[in-house]
């Protein structure tokens, strides 16, 4: 029963103790307009500046002012520290991003022993968009054409990494087919992108460096049309929370000039499965009354609506109160339901099999230095 990924406080970092004893704990529930929630929250997300802590930050607010509930955000820049909180139940909520399908996964930080496959639920998700842009002084004008080209990586960042990959899979390439350049930042990728030393990059279309290189060697996003059923075919086999989307919001895209590229969600609204269902389901509840307060914080916002925030694909399966209120709301079909449930027998498969790798390991006395490496060929090989 995955003993080794309980939600114990083991790994509770001293650091985070500290901050998490500052707060208060959850006073008396507050009711308005039928929705109770706690009288304070705490709720984990990406780094002050970042563009999750801005819709964050928004969402609180609007919650504060419509319900009384006030809200406390942890930011952290890792995927450890927004998730931590949660494991421990010390926070309530995290608003999440690729790391819910890392954690629910078992890979990249999350193949660590004390770690292992996370059983999370989604609430809500904003759809947003990511893809590939190439110089217009290359040739490269579809993922296909990518081979041989070089690309700029981030240094463990695994977020961009498969953001990029999904891209490949779609040209039916692989990793070893392109010239990976590796840089230590993100924004020191983007900078060599502008300056030419790299021939494409993964970005977000609103991304304020881009505008840089839109001005100077011009930038040309490689299209993933819907129509391509076998790219499509490719990119959900190497991730199901991946779908197409159509953008017309970015740098060098617009209502006339729109572009078909890689649509996923973030920030997730997330909770581990056993969150209290009545609880999850005011809380979906109180994010779409208090839309009307928060919409305009950015231009993204409005993609908070839960018609388009509280549909499938998403990183997670969503949770039964998420669930009861989407059906409630008119949001949920027998799609979303289908998808929801192939993903809960998936996150099922990938339990069961870290279960049976780790008993597999403790037989054959694999060292910890040895795990992550054991686990990867064994879920390579066992899980399809």
């Amino acid at each position: 029963m995955l003993k080794s990924v309980g939600r114990t406080g083991g790994l509770f970092a001293a650091g985070i103790a500290m901050a998490l004893a500052m707060s208060a704990a959850a006073g008396p529930a507050v009711a308005q307009e039928d929705v109770k929630l706690p009288s304070t929250m705490i709720w984990t997300a990406y780094d002050v500046g970042s563009a999750g802590y801005v819709e964050v930050s928004g969402a609180a607010d609007a919650i504060d002012r419509k319900f009384g509930s006030k809200v406390r955000i942890m930011p952290s820049g890792t995927s450890i520290g927004r998730l931590l909180p949660l494991k421990t139940g010390k926070a309530s909520y995290g608003w999440l991003g690729n790391e819910l399908n890392f954690a629910s996964e078992g890979i990249f930080e999350f193949s660590a022993r004390e770690w292992g496959p996370q059983d999370l639920r989604t609430l809500l998700g904003r759809p947003a968009t990511v893809g590939t842009v190439a110089g217009l002084d290359t040739d490269i004008e579809s993922p296909a054409d990518l081979k041989g080209k070089k690309i700029a990586y981030v240094q463990a960042n695994p977020s961009t990494r498969m953001n990029f990959e999904a891209v490949l899979a779609f040209g039916g390439l692989a990793p070893d087919d392109i010239e990976q350049v590796v840089y230590p930042s993100y924004n020191a990728a983007l900078t060599a992108f502008i300056e030419g030393q790299v021939d494409a990059i993964t970005a977000v279309p609103t991304s304020s460096l881009l505008r840089q290189a839109e001005s100077g060697r011009g930038v040309r996003w490689l299209q993933l049309p819907a129509a391509d059923t076998e790219g499509w075919d490719r990119v959900r086999k190497f991730a199901s929370f991946y779908a197409p989307a159509t953008e017309t919001v970015g740098v060098s895209i617009s209502e006339d000039k729109p572009v078909e590229i890689i649509g996923y969600r973030y920030p997730m609204i997330s909770v581990y499965a056993d969150a209290d269902e009545e609880e999850v389901y005011n809380m979906v509840k109180a994010i779409d009354l208090s839309y009307d307060l928060f919409k305009d914080v950015n231009k993204v916002m409005p993609r908070w609506k839960v018609s388009l925030a509280g549909k499938t694909p998403s990183n997670a399966p969503y949770h039964p109160g998420a669930v009861r209120y989407l059906k409630e709301v008119g949001v949920w079909t027998d799609e979303d339901e289908a998808w929801n449930q192939a993903r809960l027998e998936r996150m099922k498969n990938v339990q069961a099999a870290w279960d049976a790798a780790v008993e597999k390991a403790d037989a054959e006395k694999v060292s910890g230095a040895d795990w992550p490496a054991f686990w990867e060929a064994y879920r390579t090989e066992n899980l399809k």
